[in-house]
């Protein structure tokens, strides 16, 4: 059995860091499952049981070894409207108390649904479309958010909201547990990497607490995890077009965030790895796990940008590793949990405090200066609105749309044309530049069909018709010399061109002259010639 895991996952040096950094991630899987859960306004177990069923079937189904999956605030924080809504709608219908817990469950398995279509679609190829300035914001906010999550981790009950600070003596012993954690994590893979320095610096700071006597915050503080295995879910709410009605949007909402982010997370391990995974698959793999969550009670969850690179951190790269880190986690709710919950919060911040310092991009501050400023705004717009609305799906959607409108504004002002009178007469117009709906004002203002010869044509060989809006001015250009008696013909279309053209079939009325072979060879004289007065006019026009 353990040579068919070997085979299955990797060597023997890799299947012990996979065990390792599965510990370890699941060490810090315990206090974030909870906190979401609370978050979410569900019992503590329902996110330790999405964790550990996320965990597991990502790892054996999803698209990127060693990314891993969990219950995540992201998520979480839609969770809270639809349990309290789920709650007033149970008692209008006279259904048991927990009818916003059923209504949540339905909701997970709905989305669960809703990622293996998106991934069947072969929508999860859309991450490549996410600029580089998207992703710096992206890890930069998440970073913040990460770091501003531990600040419970210092009051005086950390599911309490706006509970008292830590203060005096309480708050120092905090203070020095944490950054002896961190002390551990940075420089022990200076001298050993046998071992995952996050795990080994648990295990010192706990057994400092324990055996010393050290009274301080532990796992136990805020939640018991003691549990049993999950059980199927008996659903008391009507499943009909009604309760469809009602989950839907939230869970195409939960869809969305959740495979944003796990995209997202696939992307940065990809860059961190220099190995490539498999976005659609990972679609699939974030669905059916959901799927499977939602039936046996569990809260749902998606990428955890902070696990997954503390599991790469601590050398787990296979999938392994998230195997290791889902039965584990299971391990503890059934067997260990009287010891997790002695565990110090201090030794499980200072991790994460670490995740932070290794997850935001610190190159980014030094480049602002550096690049487009369009750049520089994408970057602290998506991380700006990460940190404030904690919804990344807003945030990373929100810096696409701002970097295509850029774009397509550049690329309106690269439309310019020259042009050349024959000695038949017939006036050339040689178009630059991509036809779509950002230039075709630009491109309606470069003809003259009223000083124009009876024929023109327009050369396209250096330009591209992207969109109808380009289409449309074409056609509409061929009306107004059309209405002066006059004929515009297109030369040197590419091939899509042709197959909008094509496909357009009468919208588009416009000669379309035959390619000259010898078109080439002619065009390298053309652009070799000088201009004279009464060749190339040489005009030139920007914007």
């Amino acid at each position: 059995m353990i040579q068919l895991i070997y085979r299955k996952f990797g060597n023997r040096l890799q299947a012990k860091d996979d065990l390792l950094s599965g510990l370890t991630v699941a060490l810090a899987l315990v206090p974030e499952a909870v906190a979401f859960a609370i978050i979410a306004g569900v019992p503590p177990l329902v996110g330790l049981y999405a964790a550990f069923m996320v965990c597991l079937v990502t790892a054996i189904a999803g698209g990127r070894p060693g990314m891993i999956s969990g219950a995540t605030g992201a998520l979480a924080v839609i969770m809270v409207g639809l349990v309290k809504i789920g709650n007033d709608r149970g008692v209008e219908l006279g259904l048991v108390d927990n009818a916003g817990l059923q209504y949540l469950f339905a909701a997970v398995i709905l989305m669960g649904l809703i990622q293996i279509l998106c991934g069947a679609l072969k929508l999860g190829r859309f991450v490549r479309l996410i600029p580089q300035p998207v992703m710096f914001g992206f890890v930069n906010g998440l970073a913040i958010v990460i770091f501003m999550a531990q600040f419970p981790m210092f009051t005086e009950s950390p599911t309490t909201p706006k509970a008292d600070w830590l203060s005096g003596s309480a708050l120092y012993l905090m203070l020095g547990l944490v950054f002896l954690t961190m002390a551990i994590s940075f420089f022990l893979p200076k001298l050993t990497t046998a071992v995952p320095a996050s795990l080994v610096g648990i295990i010192v700071v706990s057994l400092i607490v324990i055996l010393g006597g050290v009274d301080t915050l532990v796992v136990g503080d805020m939640a018991s995890i003691a549990g049993g295995l999950p059980s199927l879910v008996t659903f008391t709410i009507p499943l009909n077009w009604d309760t469809l009605v009602f989950i839907a949007p939230f869970s195409f909402i939960l869809a969305a965030v959740g495979l944003i982010e796990s995209l997202m997370t696939l992307t940065l391990i990809d860059e961190l790895t220099e190995t490539r995974g498999k976005s659609n698959r990972e679609c699939v793999g974030q669905g059916l796990a959901n799927i499977i969550t939602g039936f046996f009670g569990g809260m749902g969850g998606c990428a955890m940008i902070g696990q997954s690179i503390i599991n790469i951190r601590s050398g787990g790269r296979g999938r392994l590793s998230g195997i290791a880190a889902g039965i584990l986690l299971l391990c503890f709710i059934l067997f260990a949990a009287p010891l997790i919950e002695k565990i110090p919060l201090a030794a499980l911040t200072g991790v994460m405090f670490m995740v932070v310092i290794g997850t935001f991009e610190w190159s980014s501050i030094r480049i602002l200066g550096k690049i487009p400023k369009s750049d520089a705004f994408v970057i602290l717009l998506v991380s700006l609105v990460t940190v404030f609305t904690h919804n990344l799906a807003l945030a990373v959607i929100s810096g696409v749309i701002v970097s295509a409108l850029v774009f397509a504004w550049k690329s309106a002002h690269h439309v310019h044309r020259e042009t050349e009178i024959r000695e038949d007469g017939t006036k050339v117009y040689y178009l630059h530049g991509p036809l779509f709906f950002g230039s075709i004002q630009d491109f309606s203002t470069e003809f003259s069909p009223a000083d124009d010869p009876d024929v023109v044509i327009c050369d396209m060989m250096d330009s591209r018709v992207w969109d109808h809006s380009g289409l449309e001015a074409i056609q509409k250009l061929a009306e107004r010399y059309r209405a002066a008696g006059k004929t515009l013909k297109l030369q040197h279309i590419s091939a899509n061109c042709r197959d909008l053209l094509k496909k357009a079939g009468t919208l588009v009325d416009v000669i379309i002259l035959e390619d000259d072979p010898t078109y080439i060879v002619a065009n390298l004289k053309r652009e070799n010639r000088t201009p004279s007065a009464g060749g190339v006019d040489g005009v030139k026009t920007d914007g």
